[in-house]
């Protein structure tokens, strides 16, 4: 067997190695050895880099998995994610009872969704979205008090329900078509359109539409997100919940071209009523994770805007600087979830530290903790303040960016309605954001100053200079996402 060929898999392979064996050192040291975080650490940014130099083209596993710049760009994107986390985690479970099994959870789940961006086969992909399930569902119930239990089990129960939802849209397709082949199902269905694949692409849709918090299927976010630990609350809502994107992408795009409208309209109302519930909701919450998970829904409506514009996109038509609307409209989607994954695990993170200063606080996740924030963690509460304006579009951040590429996309597309519509949600988000600023800025400090954690700070600094960097310099992420696109679209 020539392992050279599978060259392309080694950030998989060891990002997987490395979850077992910090594993056995956690049974060998009783989970008192420090090594499980550091080796997860160098894991992940050995993995990044072989993420970078991977030969791109290949397909493995009998045409399961598929190495492109498509996969690429959502493999950095979850390392990047859960680099940030780990980095964080160093000082809240690295040597501490549990720690060994804390890190190894985090790895598999990272594993999950590389797995999940290069599927293109039915069961790959499913088995990718369960290995990084299985692992979130223990890690959001990872403290063992009272919330992570309730979070854990809400999550559990709308995972499984969305799982069931997918597998049973998968199994219509397969009995429809024969092949689990997401490319084998995309030419049955463009040769044969049978009424049937409408009720499986139902199905489909509704399964993607939990993993990725769409209204009506977001329930379970908010309660999740508040009652996990704050780190793990960085990585669903970073992390996993992207992974919901990245097989929506692949399966919708690919597999169901013939049912272009009917997907293209389920999408247009989905990304309308996501944001502008997402943002309304926002806006009377005191939780600041709370608030931070209604948002995350709301940037799902506005990265949902993708979809609707390569529904509507025909051959022929162009966006700016004559680019095709169809690949110019995916890139925005890529760069947007790039950019949020930054800027939320940034703003998670500083809850964690706001927590960590409020813990004996009987929220400590309430607004009121932040009060005069700048004067008793100053980076914190920076970074903190970036993030918020970073979220809400403004310039020259990475999240304007994004919005900018997307919103164009759906004005090139015609769909002119939505992007004011998406543009007054973005014009509504700054009051709740804007509020917890206020806070931090310009209430009488809730305490003393504190000595801010390094692992908490660097983290943040490090998403902080990503979000500039987007911002700042953006055609170079602009063309990695083009290219990602190109990869993907046919």
């Amino acid at each position: 067997m020539d392992l050279g060929h599978y060259a392309p898999l080694g950030a998989e392979a060891l990002i997987t190695a490395v979850s077992l064996l910090v594993v056995l050192i956690g049974l060998l040291s009783k989970g008192k050895s420090s090594l499980p975080g550091y080796l997860s650490l160098a894991a992940l940014v050995v993995a990044m880099g072989l993420v970078f130099t991977a030969e791109t083209g290949t397909v493995f596993f009998y045409d399961s998995l598929r190495v492109d710049g498509f996969s690429q760009f959502f493999k950095a994107v979850f390392i990047l994610v859960s680099l940030l986390v780990v980095i964080a985690s160093l000082t809240r479970y690295n040597g501490r009872p549990g720690g060994d099994e804390y890190f190894a959870l985090l790895l598999m789940a990272t594993v999950g969704m590389m797995v999940v961006s290069s599927a293109i086969d039915l069961v790959s992909l499913f088995i990718g979205f369960e290995l990084a399930s299985l692992s979130t569902y223990a890690m959001a119930a990872f403290d063992k008090t009272k919330k992570n239990l309730e979070a854990a089990m809400k999550y559990f129960l709308y995972g499984a329900a969305s799982s069931a939802f997918m597998l049973f849209g998968f199994s219509m397709l397969y009995g429809m078509t024969g092949s689990t082949k997401i490319a084998e199902i995309a030419s049955a269905s463009l040769a044969a359109f049978n009424p049937a694949i409408l009720i499986a692409l139902i199905f489909v849709i509704v399964g993607f539409a939990f993993k990725m918090a769409l209204v009506p299927f977001h329930m379970w976010a908010p309660d999740t997100y508040e009652g996990a630990p704050a780190l793990v609350s960085a990585l669903l809502a970073a992390g996993s919940k992207k992974m919901g994107f990245a097989a929506a992408f692949r399966v919708i795009l690919i597999a169901l071209l013939a049912l272009k409208l009917e997907w293209y309209m389920a999408f247009a109302i989905l990304a309308a009523v996501t944001m502008t519930v997402g943002n309304l909701i926002a806006c009377w919450q005191n939780n600041v994770r709370r608030i931070l998970a209604y948002s995350s829904i709301a940037q799902a409506g506005y990265i949902s805007i993708a979809f609707v514009v390569l529904g509507v996109a025909s051959e022929g038509m162009t966006g700016p600087n004559n680019l095709p609307l169809n690949q110019y409209a995916l890139a925005g989607g890529l760069l947007l979830i790039l950019g949020h994954a930054i800027m939320k695990t940034g703003a998670f993170i500083g809850t964690a530290q706001v927590a960590s200063i409020a813990k004996n606080s009987e929220d400590p996740d309430d607004i009121s903790n932040y009060a005069g924030l700048g004067r008793r963690a100053p980076v914190t509460a920076f970074c903190m303040t970036i993030f918020m304006f970073a979220l809400a579009g403004i310039p020259p951040t990475a999240g304007y960016f994004g919005k900018f590429v997307v919103f164009g996309s759906a004005i090139y597309g015609g769909l002119v309605w939505l992007a004011v519509l998406a543009i007054l949600n973005s014009a509504l988000s700054l009051y709740y954001y804007l509020r917890i600023v206020s806070y931090m800025y310009l209430r009488e400090p809730a305490g003393p100053r504190i000595s801010e954690s390094k692992g908490y700070v660097f983290s943040l600094l490090l998403a902080l200079i990503g979000t500039f960097w987007i911002g700042v310099l953006p055609q170079g992420f602009f063309n990695w996402a083009m290219q990602a696109a190109a990869a993907l679209l046919p």
